[in-house]
């Protein structure tokens, strides 16, 4: 908060409080008809009246300038927000072009690069230590006698027949 705006609140304040004073006098000196008294204290009420307006003009150009203030300190906070964008922008489209030349480069060569991690690495293994087994344990393990199984459940070894019977 700007000082201009701070003293002028601070003396407003202080001035319409000071105003209290004055204006319980005059209710008292209207009450027993002095009006010599009435008038000292209205004299006195107006000018503290007077000094809390001057006061909440100065608030008010203090106010003023806080909010220019504001205003201009958005600008540049817009103004830096925009020039970081604008890098991030060209950071992105360099990186675009980057790998498009990379992509052309592996079309002329008629390559691609491949990054196998760890994970990737440990599969492998694993799938081709499965390779080195004979097809004939992996054929075993693959057969077996069919199966059927009845209505509750239970399981009934197939007989080689042709038919077919539904029920419905």
């Amino acid at each position: 908060m700007n000082a201009k705006t701070m003293e002028g609140l601070v003396g407003a304040r202080t001035n319409m409080n000071l105003m209290n004073t004055p204006m319980r006098v005059f209710r008292e000196a209207e009450r027993r008809g002095d009006t010599a008294a009435m008038e000292r204290a209205m004299g006195y009420a107006c000018d503290f009246a007077d000094k809390a307006e001057e006061y909440k003009t100065e608030a008010d150009k203090g106010m003023e300038e806080d909010a220019k203030e504001a205003r201009e300190k958005a600008k540049t906070e817009l103004k830096k927000a925009i020039k970081k964008r604008r890098e991030e922008r060209e950071k992105l489209e360099e990186k675009i072009l980057e790998n498009k030349n990379a992509k052309n480069n592996t079309a002329d060569t008629g390559t691609d690069i491949i990054e196998v991690s760890e994970e990737g690495r440990i599969l492998l293994k694993d799938n081709t230590d499965l390779d080195n087994k004979s097809s004939q344990e992996i054929k075993t393990e693959a057969v077996k006698e069919p199966v059927m199984y009845t209505k509750t459940g239970k399981l009934v070894h197939a007989e080689q027949s042709t038919g077919i019977s539904a029920a419905v």
